[in-house]
This record gives structure tokens, sequence and C-alpha cells, in this order.
């Protein structure tokens, strides 16, 4: 069943003709085609984009008709498409039909129709990727060619032909709705890191970058697991050198004092105040061997291994073979962004209507994504003096690592409130110099740029205050390529191929 619009490019006589959604109950109004013209309109299935002459009595017109599925938006590659004309005064019908088209998407069909009139068009599709019905009623067929009045109708708005639609991947349309979403504003965020989910690494002693010890180093910006070995530090002499040496003998001496004091203890041949002094020397032992090594563990040769504390992404790397590194210098920086936060900025006067269950949604710089936070961490309770902003922290979920940290952020943040208005996908909104437009499909090769005011967006689907009307077709995948055909003057070189 059809549910929009039709539409005429060029010609020779005004064309007035609107279809009401079929879908939401109301009629389709007829009315009269005159000369050349264009015809798009969309069903459930199906978008039909066709082109013809204009339509005289007892001479052949070619209708140019381009079929497209509308569940992925490829071209139909088989299947039989018939053209019915019926005559509204009474007589016989005219039927023509097309078996498979002459190019994957267009079929070709001549049409010659003997008596003028009004005629109610029937549109068959029998394919294997779609059964349809299109009706298109009051095509005019006019007796002769004078009966046509000039028109030198121009084609308006951004063209993009169905060629380059079907080769376009991930090319989408879709209708605008009545409907509400979340109600929502926007204000400005960094991706930080998670708590938790950052370690900085520094030297726990001073000494020397081992050369050996390096060549295992990860690079800033690949991924280590917990526990991977990032350098080797050899300690220098007062450092942990000389030191290290002693306090390795002690340890050995505790253990060998230890161990001797158990036994005798045994047999009852010591005092157990004996006993619990070499305890604690040995444990005085090992504390002063860890301090030495930082807190780790040195190896036989007296170096100390460093190793990753958490798994992640090397951020930072400023080791170099051979250099010396005083104790607490930084060696490492490495981030987990497999979960990250984001840090927003609301206006302060936008603060009250905050509460730990307003949700957010977020698109970083350079990207037309739109992610969602997974929860609200907190809502500072401190509004700051200079930039009168109050800091909001929400989680995100990043899996495929796509949100880099230290990205900033446009962020649409939800008061909680719903508002009402023109729904569309949040995909057909695009940001252009920070002003929020998309792409509406006035016919099926011209497109129009339309200036948005938004409501609100809750990262599926947004509203729109003004500059759409509901049951308007918008551009909801692959918009960046009707933006790159908006720039340009000329047609593509492929054309069409009627």
């Amino acid at each position: 069943m059809s549910r929009h619009v039709f539409s005429r490019r060029g010609g020779a006589a005004a064309l007035l003709l609107a279809l009401a959604a079929c879908g939401n109950g109301r009629e389709a109004a007829p009315a009269e085609l005159g000369g050349a013209g264009a015809i798009t309109l969309w069903t459930d299935s199906t978008e039909l984009f066709m082109e013809h002459p204009a339509l005289i009595t007892g001479q052949p017109a070619r209708f140019a008709i381009h079929l497209t599925d509308l569940t992925d938006f490829a071209p139909l590659a088989a299947g039989r498409v018939t053209l019915r004309f019926v005559p509204r005064v009474g007589g016989e019908p005219t039927e023509v039909t097309q078996d498979g088209p002459r190019i994957p998407g267009i079929f070709g069909v001549t049409a010659e129709i003997g008596r003028p009139g009004i005629y109610d068009l029937a549109l068959l599709v029998d394919s294997p990727q779609a059964r349809d019905s299109i009706a298109v009623p009051g095509v005019q067929v006019f007796a002769t060619a004078a009966d046509l009045t000039a028109d030198d109708g121009r084609d308006a708005g951004i063209p993009f032909l169905k060629e380059q639609q079907w080769k376009t991947p991930g090319f989408a349309t879709a209708f605008a709705t009545d409907g509400e979403v979340a109600e929502s504003f926007e204000a400005a965020g960094e991706v930080i890191p998670a708590a938790g989910r950052v370690a900085n690494v520094a030297a726990p002693i001073g000494g020397l970058v081992d050369v050996d010890g390096t060549s295992p180093s990860p690079a800033p910006g690949q991924w280590v697991a917990r526990g991977r070995l990032l350098v080797v530090l050899t300690p220098t002499l007062g450092e942990a050198g000389s030191g290290y040496a002693q306090a390795r003998r002690e340890l050995r001496e505790a253990e060998a004092e230890q161990a001797r004091a158990a036994r005798l203890y045994a047999v009852e041949a010591v005092p157990q105040r004996r006993l619990r002094e070499a305890e604690t020397r040995l444990q005085a032992a090992r504390e002063t061997l860890a301090g030495l090594a930082g807190g780790g563990a040195m190896d036989s040769a007296g170096k100390l291994p460093i190793r990753a504390p958490i798994a992640g992404v090397v951020a930072r790397r400023t080791v170099t073979p051979g250099s010396r590194v005083a104790p607490g210098e930084l060696l490492f920086s490495i981030v987990d962004p497999s979960v990250v936060w984001l840090a927003v900025h609301v206006p302060a006067a936008r603060a009250a209507r905050l509460s730990a269950a307003s949700g957010a949604t977020f698109r970083v710089e350079g990207s037309e994504r739109i992610y969602p936070a997974r929860r609200t961490v907190s809502v500072g309770s401190v509004v700051d003096s200079l930039t009168r902003t109050l800091l909001v922290l929400y989680e995100a979920t990043n899996p495929d690592r796509t949100i880099k940290v230290g990205a900033t952020a446009t962020v649409s943040v939800r008061t909680g409130d719903r508002i009402r208005g023109v729904v569309v996908p949040s995909a057909a909104i695009l940001d252009e110099d920070g002003r929020p437009i998309c792409y509406v499909q006035t016919s099926g090769e011209r497109f129009e740029k339309r200036d948005l005011t938004l409501g609100g967006n809750d990262g599926t689907q947004a509203v729109v205050l003004s500059g759409l009307r509901p049951g308007e077709r918008v551009v909801t995948g692959a918009a960046y390529q009707v933006r790159l055909a908006s720039l340009s003057t000329s047609v593509p070189a492929e054309g069409h191929a009627h």
C-alpha cells in the first residue's frame, strides 16, 4: 500500500498531485498529471521513482521505472513490472509488461494509449525481492501536443541519482513522524579515564634503564596485559646497589637464624622468646629488602623488572635505553579505555533540572556517531565561579575503543521531561558549523538541506521543533555523501542509464 508523496521534475505542464499516507487511514486525493514528469512514492517495502514524457494519444511513451527494495535500499535486480492504465470514463484498460530490468533497478516500459482522458495507473511489481501494487491516480493523456502548456520547469534541489544511491554503502531514508522523546539540552564535555582504569608507572628506585630490558617495552598506543614486562632497572650504588646486596645477606642470615630457633624450640632447647625474636628479625629483613626494591622483587642478578599494574593501552612512555631515572620518575602511563567517564560542564542555569537519574548521549569530535551514557556517576554540588558550570560525570562503555580518552564531546543531557514534536532517527541529524541540519528527500533523485531546531535526542531518536514536517522523508544513512553532492555543480559522469 502506497504511503506518501508524488512529485514532478521538469516537463511541459503543471503537476498538482499529492497522496496522503494510506497506512495512516487517510484517503488518497486524486489529481491530474499533465505533461512530462517524475513520480516518487514509497510503500511499506518499495520505493518507486518513475520518469516519463508527456502522454499523447497514439504516441509511444517510455516510462523509466526505478524500483528500490526498502529493506536494504538495493535496486530490484529481477522480476516483472506491469503498468495497467484504467480509464475513468469507461473503456478497456491498457496494459503493458516488462520482464526483468534492463539494468538492476531500472525497468524501461513503453506504453501507447489510444484515447485521451484521465486514467488511474496501477503499477504491479512481482520480484523475488518485493511483491507490491502501487496506485498512481489521475494520469492525464492529451489528444495532441497542442494541448500542452509550455513550461520550462527545471529541477530544484540537490541532485543525487538513483545509480549513486544504490552504489553508496549504508544509504537509507526514513519518514519523519509525530512523536515525543526525552527533553534534553546540549553541553560541552570531555572524555576522561574512569576511576581505577588509569595507572602511572613510576620508578620505585633510582637506577639505569637496562638496555636489554627495553627491547620488549611496549610503544604508545599498544595494548598490554596486566603483569606484562615494561622495562628493567639496574639499581645504582647509593640507591640500591650495595645496599641491596647487604639486605639480601641480612635476609639469608635472618632466615637461617629463624630456622635454627624453630628447631631448638621444638625440642625445648630454647625459650619461646628466642623464636619470636628470630621471627621479628626475619620480618624486618624482608621489609628492608622490599623497600630497596620499591615494593617489587629483584631478580638474582640484582635487577628490578617493572610490570604493568593493569591491562590497557600505553598512553605515554618516557624511558630511554641506558638513561638514569630518579626515584618517582614517570616511566609509563597506561589507560584501560573499555570504560570511560564523560566530564560534562553543565551551565548553572540548567543545573537545577538535573538529578542522578538524568541520562545523556554524546558525540565525540570528528564523528557523527551517537553514544549512550551507561549511568550517571555523580552530579556536582558546587558551581564553578569562573565558568558558571556544574561538573557532571557519566560513564560509558567503549568495547570497540572508538571513544578516545581526551577527546572533546558534544553532550545531549536529558532533563527527565518529555517533549513532543517531529521525530526522526538520530542518524538523520548532522552538525554543520555547530548547527543541526538534515537532508530531506523531496523526490527520487532530489534532496534539500534543512536547518533544524532540536528539542531532544535520546540517542536513537531526535525531536525536531522546527524545520521539518511529519511525513517528509529524511536521509538516515550516508547523509555525508548527499552533503558532498550538494557541493558539486555537475551531474555524475555515469548519469542515467535509461
